[in-house]
């Protein structure tokens, strides 16, 4: 793979003669017990690398015949998907004997060009997520090969296990760090030998649970999807060392005991996660294997989880960020989402935010990361969080949340949440109240702009009456999913949305703004570019310390309670 070296020169020297070191260790002679994959692949993806199409960080690669290895990577997050290896896991998926000669020539091949330490799969997250894979699917790779090949195979696990048990202090906090330390672990644990690093990453395994995973069992990042894959790391760990004899430190079961109600929390009702501040759906499968494997059965709690709120009724699920975002190096893919939320009807996202452009660019990067890109309310110009004029893309004024309460009721949950994005720049608060019944057949809300104390009310008047301001214009967004059908109804004061279940949906507002449909998209890293969409805008000016929108979103009346809703490859078969 060409234009993969990264790092200044001496970084890349002072790599080499780590794996050289570490080289010089007597290999594994073999496995402590056969190892078993953890990792869930996909066919399809397998199906496309077999026939030359490499879908990574938002690239399509046509190179029908080549190896991985003689690509040009685009870009540098294409080459570190590549190095990382995750790929095996589609391959093994597929599992024919294409699929296989394919992952073992790459495999060995990566290791003639870049076993000594070249190329861009050297960071200690990469070189823990490759080692990983190399085992899982270590008899798919061995089959069939000569002896010289196997034994340069369990050389370069050696040396890259040996390498990580010092290269992973250099990890990032966060995920990178969990990936790093899981991967010595289970490394340690399989090869026979290496069993003296498992100690070590044991312990600091633990510090970073203790650290990085709060009361509420979320992230400094507040990235769902990021929490997902630490609390799958953690499940291989503990598996590891339950299946080695070992008892996991309490640090980590405890850690997993919290993540896994924040999880279900976060997770609407079509089994994907909310897609907040960074993160996507997640990989489909992958958290509830997660969930069973890890074997915890504390079910969600009322109150925030990671600073979300969940509202469910019937099939209906309504995930809201009820937090500032993130700061410091926590905040750098943060999005300005404050009191944004997402709707879910049974297997049908409804309302949804734009998700990440980070695959697209750094134009789109910073468009998903606007208030603008998510379905709540942002006056013309500002975001609820304005970011630094630096390269860290951190924010330099954070929209704090002053007040966040669930309410619950008889006839269903309501929602109380203010943040003050707005209050230095136009002196104004955003207020927004949620109510979801209880049969999840509507959901209400109340969006306010308003001054709520002296000092908001004179900075608004002040912007008035000196000529600055008129009114301040802002827009109500509720962004839809691409499969949404909307169209325009009742002469233009409600918005009919059907869903390919066959639910119909029908969005109704006070008459306090104008209502239009406009166009949107939706961002999701496994497509090459954005998805076109649509969104409904209420737009309106504040000219008053207060100004009120009122909307419902409801179930049409002919709309059964459950509708029989199957996918294409869900169709049951003709008897």
């Amino acid at each position: 793979m060409t234009g993969v070296d990264s790092g200044s020169g001496k970084h890349r020297l002072g790599i080499r003669w780590a794996i050289w070191r570490a080289s010089k260790v007597p290999a594994a002679t073999g496995f402590v017990s056969q190892p078993e994959p953890r990792t869930i692949g996909q066919y399809n993806r397998g199906r496309q690398m077999v026939a030359g199409n490499f879908l990574f960080a938002g690239h399509l690669v046509e190179a029908p015949g080549a190896a991985i290895w003689d690509i040009k990577a685009p870009d540098p997050a294409f080459a570190r998907e590549v190095h990382g290896f995750s790929w095996l896991d589609d391959l093994a998926a597929l599992g024919d004997s294409a699929a296989r000669l394919r992952a073992q020539d790459w495999t060995y091949d990566w290791i003639a060009r870049y076993g000594r330490g070249r190329g861009a799969g050297w960071s200690p997250d990469l070189t823990a997520r490759r080692l990983i894979r190399w085992i899982n699917h270590a008899f798919f790779l061995m089959s069939g090969r000569k002896a010289d090949q196997t034994n340069g195979y369990f050389r370069l696990l050696t040396t890259q296990t040996v390498y990580l048990s010092h290269a992973w202090k250099k990890a990032a906090p966060g995920l990178p760090r969990f990936e790093a330390l899981t991967g010595m672990i289970c490394a340690g644990l399989a090869l026979k030998g290496m069993e003296g690093h498992v100690a070590p990453a044991v312990t600091a395994l633990a510090a970073d649970c203790a650290a990085e995973i709060d009361d509420q069992g979320g992230l400094p990042t507040r990235n769902p999807e990021e929490l997902l894959e630490v609390f799958t790391l953690l499940t291989w760990a503990a598996q590891a060392l339950a299946e080695a004899g070992r008892m996991a430190p309490f640090e980590l079961s405890a850690a997993m005991e919290r993540i896994a109600p924040t999880l279900r929390a976060l997770r609407h009702a079509d089994g994907g996660l909310a897609r907040f501040h960074g993160g996507g759906r997640g990989v489909d499968g992958r958290l509830d294997h997660a969930l069973a494997s890890a074997g915890v059965r504390a079910l969600p709690s009322a109150k925030l989880a990671m600073g979300f709120a969940r509202l469910q009724g019937g099939r209906t699920t309504v995930i809201v960020d009820a937090a500032s975002p993130p700061g410091a190096r926590a905040g750098r893919a943060a999005h300005a989402s404050t009191c944004a939320f997402e709707l879910t009807s049974g297997r049908r996202p409804l309302i949804v935010s734009c998700g990440s452009g980070v695959p697209f660019g750094a134009q789109w990067r910073q468009a998903g990361r606007a208030t603008a890109s998510h379905s709540t309310l942002a006056i013309e110009g500002y975001s609820s969080s304005r970011f630094a004029p630096d390269d860290f893309g951190t924010f330099r004024e954070t929209a704090h949340v002053t007040v966040a309460r669930v309410l619950p009721a008889e006839d269903g949950t309501g929602l109380h949440l203010a943040h003050d994005g707005w209050s230095a720049t136009h002196g104004l608060s955003h207020v927004r109240d949620l109510f979801l019944a209880n049969d999840g057949r509507k959901i209400s809300g109340i969006d306010k702009l308003a001054s709520l104390n002296l000092a908001e009310k004179q900075r608004f008047e002040a912007l008035i009456q000196d000529g600055r301001l008129t009114g301040v214009a802002f827009d109500l967004r509720f962004h839809l999913h691409p499969d949404v059908d909307a169209r325009l109804d009742m002469g233009g004061a409600a918005v009919s949305l059907a869903l390919k279940s066959g639910e119909i949906w029908v969005f109704r507002h006070d008459g306090g703004a104008k209502l239009t449909l406009q166009p949107s998209v939706y961002l999701e890293r496994t497509r090459l570019r954005p998805r076109p969409s649509r969104q409904i805008v209420l737009s309106a000016s504040a000219v008053d310390f207060e100004t009120r929108l009122g909307w419902t979103l409801a179930k049409a009346q002919d709309t059964p309670l459950a509708i029989r809703d199957l996918g294409v490859d869900e169709m049951p078969i003709p008897q």
